[in-house]
């Protein structure tokens, strides 16, 4: 059997490497950031889909949800899970992403905006809150504020729709503090990185009746593109095949 000349290996191993180089350039880098008492279960479907078509995508669980639940803790804050996504990016050298948040989600991805804005080329908000400085879950939207105070226990935000017999993967207890604590936004270049926000709208309702039309108009006042969704909360479920086109589409 004859032996490949070293040359043609090196040639070979310098174009095999070019090609998976330009191949990675060509890829855009997703990181989803799920919303509150979830995991990164809840966009599974989402990122098979997204993987299909090419895209590299990132699904950190934040600290105390999802396969991280044994960490959770009323100790758990707002910049926790910041640091969560963050740390992620950094470690992984993640550059030009695309950075999505839904629902509580949203307070994440912005203050990770805040942190690495050079590293972010778009972000995404799926029917979620769009803070300004200095505000929090509970000051952003205080509509349903004492209802998800009347959730708590021991320092814990205890979803009521969970059953205690259900298995895994399901919704989990959140830290209370991840809702009242303040965001804290700095950095000037924040205002730099673009937007996108998908306000998802329930079959036979009004844009405005839904519970994040609020940042929805805030988005429009920073003249970011504004899209709606005829779907209910959770897209990642019920319309995963049109979400994806959506996230996609204005990458």
């Amino acid at each position: 059997m004859k032996t490949i000349p070293s040359y043609l290996s090196i040639i070979f191993f310098i174009a095999t490497t070019s090609l998976a180089s330009a191949q990675q350039k060509s890829q855009t880098t997703f990181v989803i950031v799920h919303g509150a008492w979830g995991g990164s279960w809840a966009f599974k479907k989402v990122d098979s889909l997204m993987t299909a078509h090419g895209a590299l995508v990132y699904r950190p669980s934040l600290t105390g949800q999802g396969e991280r639940v044994h960490l959770a803790s009323p100790e758990v804050t707002l910049s926790t899970h910041i640091n969560d996504v963050v740390n992620m990016i950094v470690f992984e050298n993640l550059q030009d992403i695309v950075l999505v948040g839904h629902s509580y989600g949203g307070m994440v991805i912005t203050g990770v905006a805040d942190r690495v804005p050079e590293r972010i080329r778009k972000l995404i908000y799926l029917d979620a809150f769009l803070p300004i400085d200095g505000e929090s879950v509970f000051t952003a939207n205080p509509t349903g504020r004492e209802r998800i105070r009347s959730m708590e226990k021991d320092g814990m935000i205890v979803p009521p729709w969970v059953k205690a017999d259900q298995p895994f993967p399901k919704d989990v207890p959140q830290s209370i503090k991840t809702f009242s604590e303040p965001i804290a936004l700095k950095n000037p270049k924040l205002k730099e990185v673009p937007g996108v926000y998908i306000l998802t709208v329930d079959p036979g309702k009004k844009p405005d009746e839904d519970t994040f039309f609020i940042f929805a108009e805030r988005a429009k006042k920073r003249q970011w593109k504004y899209l709606e969704m005829i779907a209910d909360h959770n897209p990642q479920w019920s319309k995963p095949l049109d979400l994806v086109s959506l996230i996609e589409g204005n990458k």
